[in-house]
């Protein structure tokens, strides 16, 4: 295991950390409960040895804040033999033991971090095999689709999935990358580690790294205490960075910094943090040309791209439309024969922009619309102009150009207008039907000088109110 040791008397701390390293262990030590926590929050422990009686803070307020900050850390108390009682109220407040400081002690501290390290790995086997069965449940089982480009996406999700690679996730909006990305985690040896997803585009610059990295205590006005980061949160598991080509170039250097060292900083802080966490990012821009603009820092793109998986678009694997389709209903309490043949024959002729994702919620809401009727052709509403001309095989839809021509300017303004309209000011879900990022129609919004008064933005509350407080 690895021990702090923590002792005010640091000539028996340094002797004891001595003892449990020829006993196997990897010990280290330090003077007090004040440099313990400082060392705690830089790099993961397995036990904290530490003296009773200290300067403030002493063993009993570090036993406390171990316990809520790293409950998974085994804490062993040291004391004199006129304090045994108050070693014995503190096993109440969460320690695993206490020794006794006199004679040999430090025979009987060993036998007792050889059993907490004894728990510990059952614990472990424990987590694992449920993890394990978890995986068969939410892996790469779970993706739909016999095609043979599915298969191949799948292929190559099981070969990385083994590893500790980085991976990229590349295809259109809606696609299946969170799936694919979540199905990696769950097939890994990772799979009974934590699973954090974060979104580069939904959250300003500023909450962005905070949210990521976490903050210290006053690092910028609200932060009333310190707050861990996603990346702390991931030990042992998995971050997933959706929409990694939103990431600001001012965090893409601190990103490169976790991927190259395994270590970071927290925001207002100067103690560097160590991370034992695999990342998988998913895009569906065009990295190679942000790059060649210089949007998206070419150092971090190639180690990103280590092993890049390419989703296909649901228009390129049409063949998987009825299977999918299939578990749609069943995913919505319908029997697979709820669909008519002419409607089923419908979906397959749609192009389906919005890939997967898009022909879920038209199949939602067609049994809506159905209720206990069969769903028929007439149930499904496509949600794009480009349906009927895709359904009708009449290609890509396009605005007609009147004689006197129009402007683009205006015929954008006016579309994200009514886009706004269809989603009652919500930005997130008007950004989604523009089939755009949210960052990008912030952008566009700034462009045209519109913007929506009152509204508040799905997602930010919750952000700004995390990013006072810990996880």
């Amino acid at each position: 295991m690895r021990i702090l040791v923590v002792d005010d008397e640091v000539r028996n701390a340094e002797l004891t950390a001595l003892d449990l390293g020829d006993a196997g262990h990897q010990a280290e030590f330090v003077g007090g409960g004040q440099a313990a926590l400082e060392r705690l929050a830089a790099v993961p422990f397995d036990a904290v040895v530490t003296d009773l009686r200290m300067a403030p803070p002493d063993g009993l307020a570090l036993l406390r804040d171990v316990r809520q900050r790293w409950p998974s850390v085994v804490v062993v108390l040291m004391t004199a033999y006129a304090a045994v009682d108050t070693a014995r109220r503190a096993l109440q407040d969460g320690a695993y033991d206490y020794v006794s400081k006199e004679g040999e002690f430090r025979v009987e501290l060993r036998t007792i971090l050889e059993k907490a390290a004894r728990e510990r790995a059952l614990s472990a086997d424990n987590r694992r095999l449920a993890g394990a069965v978890d995986a068969l449940a939410r892996g790469l089982a779970t993706i739909v689709g016999g095609s043979p480009r599915t298969q191949q996406a799948v292929e190559l999700a099981r070969k990385v999935a083994a590893t500790d690679s980085t991976v990229l996730l590349r295809g259109e909006s809606g696609t299946g990358k969170d799936l694919f990305a979540r199905a990696i985690h769950f097939t890994s040896p990772r799979a009974a580690g934590p699973w954090i997803k974060v979104n580069c585009g939904a959250l300003p610059e500023p909450l962005l790294e905070s949210e990521l990295f976490g903050h210290e205590r006053g690092a910028f006005t609200g932060a009333i205490r310190q707050k861990p980061g996603r990346f702390e949160d991931a030990q042992g598991g998995t971050v997933f960075l959706d929409e990694i080509g939103e990431l600001p170039v001012s965090l893409q250097v601190k990103l490169l910094q976790v991927i190259e060292e395994k270590a970071f900083t927290r925001v207002g802080g100067n103690q560097q943090i160590t991370v034992d966490a695999r990342i998988i990012t998913a895009t569906n821009r065009d990295l190679e040309a942000m790059v060649r603009e210089r949007q998206f820092r070419e150092d971090l793109f190639f180690r990103l791209n280590v092993f890049p998986i390419r989703l296909p678009a649901l228009r390129e694997r049409a063949e998987d439309i009825p299977a999918l389709a299939e578990f749609i209903l069943r995913k919505h309490g319908a029997p697979a024969d709820k669909l008519m043949p002419a409607a089923a024959a419908a979906l397959q002729r749609y192009a389906w922009p919005g890939n997967v994702r898009e022909l879920e919620h038209t199949l939602e809401r067609a049994l809506i619309l159905a209720g206990s009727d069969p769903v028929g052709e007439e149930h499904l509403s496509f949600a794009r102009p480009e349906a009927v001309a895709a359904a009708t095989g009449g290609g890509s839809w396009v605005p007609e150009i009147p004689p006197e021509g129009l402007s683009l300017e205006v015929l954008e303004r006016e579309l994200i207008l009514k886009a706004l309209e269809r989603a009652k000011g919500n930005k997130s879900q008007a950004a989604r039907l523009l089939g755009l990022t949210r960052r990008t129609l912030y952008s566009r919004m700034e462009r045209h000088g519109l913007r929506v008064p009152g509204q508040v933005e799905e997602g930010e509350d919750d952000a700004a109110s995390r990013a006072g407080e810990s996880r």
